[in-house]
């Protein structure tokens, strides 16, 4: 029974991020056909953020009516959602409008708006959900979250999008008949199957997400509850499943009827951190995803194109395992110290700040040219990846043992540090212009 819970777990968690997550990695081959070019990555952090809209009524629901929000009833609304999503990104992705005198992706937009509501959604639905389970399983759901970027960026690296060869053109110039100018152009290669097909692929892994929910869901967990407690003092409450649950937790305590008397207990014991630690510890989950889903995603293309469209190719789809790695590292050595947390944040901001002084030096970053300079770039990305995927494991981790309250306000505290990310890049990528686009075969820089 704990062995199937936790393969339940991890697949639950491959819902909560697979649908943006493939975006992603599916950018190289996207970005050469939709009218936004290198711009639809900002473009993208935006929507993404602007689907906040779904946790901030969610996190509103829990403060003002406490104990009226029916989580599974969200759930398998949101997952249907992603489903249905996907789907329809896979017939309409590639359809352009009109607006304001220039070609849009108004189709790609508006579908990719409603798979980040289920996505952003999933932060404060999905982790509360997990609340009612022992402590063990959440980090296996955190590897499923971590397997929602890894498993598309496999299929995509399968796909091979976004693979290019740079090819010799001559024009003639001006009026001299016969004088041939010689230029070096980048052609892109067919992938090895088209970019519906792995939306297809994305709507397969939702649909796998809300079998394991609706089976989480309706198991059983008279065995797990009865052989380990969340706490010692935790009344241990028998229902039929999931769904059957009365427990709202947040300081108040869990009614239980059964044979006996109704009892009232706490749920979990806090965890003893001072004011301070705590806002440290929601700072740490801020900063994290606002560097992690807002400032570096933006200026992904314009930190490895100049490398080349392998070094682009790999830092998105290998950046996505670091993921999955922190989150099996996680489970395994678990270092709940603020010190090493904040140590582990500054590192992975290092590698971050590499990354977007190259985004800022394209067309001419350091290193362009040689082996080493795309090894490092592929690498940065990997580690800053990694290191901060950790983080936030841990933090989730922490406020798991301090109560259902704290997890929802994660949630929240993950999604006001995307947002702060996305709106903070969308102007200087797209109204400011500050980053310029390269090519490894167009770029002129000097040696």
């Amino acid at each position: 029974m704990a062995l199937l819970i936790h393969v339940l777990a991890c697949a639950f968690g491959l819902g909560s991020w697979v649908a943006v997550n493939g975006l992603w990695v599916e950018l190289p081959l996207i970005v050469n056909i939709l009218p936004e070019g290198w711009e639809l990555p900002s473009y993208l952090t935006v929507i993404i953020q602007l689907a906040n809209l779904g946790p901030l009524l969610i996190t509103l629901m829990h403060k003002l009516c406490p104990g009226h929000l029916k989580e599974h009833v969200a759930i398998y609304s949101i997952l249907s959602i992603g489903v249905l999503s996907c789907m329809l990104l896979a017939f309409f992705w590639d359809k352009t409008t009109i607006v304001a005198g220039a070609s849009h992706s108004t189709a790609f937009f508006i579908i990719t708006f409603f798979l980040s509501l289920v996505d952003c959604t999933s932060s404060v639905t999905f982790l509360p959900f997990m609340m009612q389970l022992p402590p063990k399983y959440i980090t296996t759901y955190f590897i499923g979250e971590g397997l929602s970027g890894f498993i598309p960026g496999v299929v995509a690296l399968a796909q091979g999008v976004g693979m290019a060869k740079c090819v010799n053109s001559s024009q003639t110039e001006g009026n001299h008949t016969g004088e041939n100018m010689w230029s070096l152009h980048t052609e892109y290669l067919p992938p090895n199957f088209s970019t519906d097909v792995f939306f297809f692929f994305l709507a397969a892994m939702m649909c796998v997400s809300l079998a394991a929910f609706i089976a989480l869901n309706r198991l059983p967990r008279t065995y797990e509850l009865s052989s380990e407690k969340l706490v010692a003092n935790t009344v241990v409450c028998v229902s039929s499943g999931l769904d059957n649950t009365t427990a709202e937790t947040g300081g108040e305590g869990v009614k239980c009827q059964g044979e006996g008397a109704v009892q009232t207990s706490p749920l979990l014991t806090e965890t003893k951190h001072s004011p301070n630690q705590v806002t440290f510890i929601y700072f740490l989950m801020v900063w994290v995803n606002a560097t992690t889903n807002g400032l570096l995603p933006s200026v992904q293309t314009y930190s490895c194109m100049p490398y080349g469209n392998l070094a682009y190719h790999l830092s998105a789809a290998l950046a996505s395992v670091a993921n999955p790695v922190a989150c099996t590292i996680a489970m395994f050595f678990q270092n709940r110290s603020l010190v090493f947390l904040g140590a582990l944040m500054a590192l992975g901001t290092g590698f971050g700040s590499y990354n977007m002084a190259m985004a800022a030096m394209s067309p001419c970053p350091l290193l362009q040219g040689s082996v080493v300079g795309e090894i490092i770039i592929v690498l940065s990305w990997l580690f800053f990846t990694g290191t901060l995927s950790y983080v936030r494991v841990m933090v989730g981790v922490i406020l798991r043992d301090r109560s259902h309250s704290a997890l929802v306000w994660c949630g929240a505290a993950a999604q006001i540090g995307s947002l702060v990310g996305s709106v903070t890049m969308f102007p200087l990528v797209n109204v400011y212009g500050l980053f310029k686009s390269g090519d490894v075969c167009s770029s002129r820089c000097p040696l």
